[in-house]
């Protein structure tokens, strides 16, 4: 490869990883290439000089979606494109792309990032397209103008990005009643496809007369191949003795600094009958059954019982 007949020199002392010659570590075996012990001590040096030289740019990108790298060259020499040789590689050494002599060349960039970079010339910016869990971390822009004694590296900028994805709605599900027992309510909350896990999750119960945030546990679960996450809790609770109706939430808090998602509310309405109470659930808010009076009650058994037995006399 041309570039790794390239004799490098360094701004401020430092030369840059071995990387920068155009060897992409993956294919190093491949290409009959090894990496000496003392070369990949000089380039750990380099790469933490560079941070001890330049701050990090903090960007965030959305699963799925595009990721911006910033190089942040002002190019004050005014160099043509055609004199310089950029690198932008990851924390692993992997190269995401290269623009040799001002056209981009391919045969060094990684598998993992073949037709998933374009880079905007009047920004110096890579856009990362169809960004990855995986994506998460450094990267490093390396700018070199070439020159008849050499490349020289006038420009190296760090880049953090981090990748999030948006949690879908809490939904409350109502479960079985594994206990036979009418006056008590089982329920689980869940919300998929997020990341990163997040901070918390819990029920609010709202009653007439009280607010209520029962203990519960979530549970996570990440996805192998996406790396997104699945949270959900579960609740097993009695009835509120006298509460006529009850209003169950369901919020996740994604991150300290996001807002709260919030479930759609399940109310459950109760039925006084006999003095009793039995619980009527749904997703939405049930049209209550008006209460039955003990007295009414009772004269409508009186009269069933009548009914029963004149029908017995005739038979």
């Amino acid at each position: 490869m041309a570039i790794e007949k390239e004799v490098f020199t360094g701004v401020e002392g430092f030369a840059p990883p071995s990387t920068l010659t155009g060897t992409n570590t993956d294919n190093t075996e491949k290409q009959g290439h090894s990496q000496s012990l003392g070369q990949q001590q000089k380039q750990a040096r380099w790469i933490l000089n560079a941070r001890r030289v330049n701050a990090a740019v903090k960007t965030q990108a959305y699963f799925n979606e595009t990721g911006e790298l910033p190089c942040q060259f002002k190019n004050p020499q005014n160099r043509s494109l055609n004199e310089m040789i950029l690198f932008l590689q990851d924390q692993k050494n992997q190269v995401l792309f290269e623009l040799y002599n001002g056209i981009e060349k391919t045969s060094n960039v990684h598998d993992s990032y073949k037709g998933r970079t374009s880079f905007d010339q009047n920004t110096w910016t890579l856009q990362l397209h169809n960004v990855q869990i995986k994506d998460r971390g450094t990267y490093y822009c390396f700018i070199h103008h070439k020159r008849s004694t050499g490349l020289m590296l006038i420009h190296q900028m760090i880049s953090e990005l981090s990748v999030i994805a948006n949690y879908s709605q809490p939904e409350i599900k109502p479960l079985s009643n594994i206990t036979e027992n009418p006056d008590i309510i089982n329920l689980t909350c869940s919300s998929i496809h997020g990341y990163p896990d997040p901070v918390d999750m819990w029920f609010l119960i709202k009653t007439e007369n009280s607010t209520n945030v029962p203990e519960t546990s979530m549970v996570k679960s990440q996805n192998n191949i996406t790396g997104l996450y699945d949270v959900s809790i579960s609740l097993s609770f009695p009835v509120p003795h006298g509460a006529s109706s009850i209003n169950i939430s369901c919020i996740l808090q994604p991150e300290p600094t996001v807002a709260q998602l919030h479930s759609p509310p399940l109310i459950i309405e109760t039925i006084q009958v006999d003095g009793g109470e039995r619980e009527n659930n749904g997703s939405q808010k049930d049209v209550q059954i008006p209460d039955i009076p003990t007295e009414a009650q009772h004269i409508i058994n009186i009269l069933k019982i009548a009914e029963s037995h004149k029908n017995a006399t005739h038979s």
